[in-house]
């Protein structure tokens, strides 16, 4: 099977099981997305949706959180890795948006990257759900395993991962297809417990002969052995 084939099994069927995969981090505004963003390096959407309610009840928007004390930002999201770094990064993220962007968040990865604690990936994620602007895919730890298993890429490199994804798809589809590997990666395709029997992808996955193995077959006899050792030593 090409893999452009691949790809098209892969989205029509997730699209089925998960009709309604979304980006997990809670937001209203391309603002606050764009904080939770920059919270949820090497954390959990989990973790982020705790801390962030009360980080944007204090700074609801760039101005304020421009003059916040770094202090104040770090007793807010203590609770986070990295709270320490990812408070200076929120505050000068704030600052240059006054500065360079009028409060307003740029729609181009080139702006946002600029922006302190902004990579490559959190602009796809800010322009691709705030703005529908699809100028990349999002390739997370899920998206990187799910596609590797999957045949999709042979990448480790999310960089390289996400140029290999991009040319299986559709550019409409590529905001979709991260949600989407997100869900099967979350949901069913687990890493430490993949639950294969249930995923609808198994008789195309690539990985399907390494998690797929039919289970030993016990001889019939061996019940009999047993209890006939039993019975000797009576």
């Amino acid at each position: 099977m090409k893999k452009t084939e691949l790809a098209a099994i892969v989205y029509e069927r997730l699209k089925k099981v998960h009709p309604d995969a979304h980006c997990e981090l809670n937001h209203s505004n391309p603002y606050e997305l764009l904080l939770a963003t920059i919270l949820s390096a090497q954390c959990t959407d989990v973790r982020v949706n705790m801390v962030t309610p009360a980080l944007f009840k204090k700074y609801p928007t760039p101005q304020k959180l421009a003059r916040a004390e770094l202090e104040d930002v770090e007793e807010v999201i203590k609770s986070i890795n990295f709270f320490r770094n990812k408070s200076k990064s929120l505050i000068g993220c704030a600052q240059m948006l006054m500065n360079k962007h009028q409060g307003e968040i740029p729609r181009s990865v080139e702006a946002l990257s600029e922006l302190p604690g902004v990579g490559r990936k959190t602009a796809n994620v800010v322009l691709g759900n705030a703005f529908n602007i699809n100028t990349g895919i999002v390739v997370d730890t899920h998206v990187k395993r799910t596609a590797h298993l999957l045949g999709l890429t042979k990448q480790t490199d999310p960089v390289k991962v996400e140029i290999d994804l991009m040319k299986l798809f559709p550019n409409e589809q590529w905001t979709d297809l991260s949600h989407l590997l997100i869900f099967l990666g979350r949901r069913t395709c687990i890493a430490r417990r993949p639950q294969c029997d249930l995923c609808n992808l198994k008789d195309v996955c690539a990985a399907k002969d390494k998690f797929l193995k039919a289970p030993k077959k016990v001889p019939r006899d061996t019940k009999l052995k047993v209890v006939g050792k039993a019975s000797a030593r009576k």
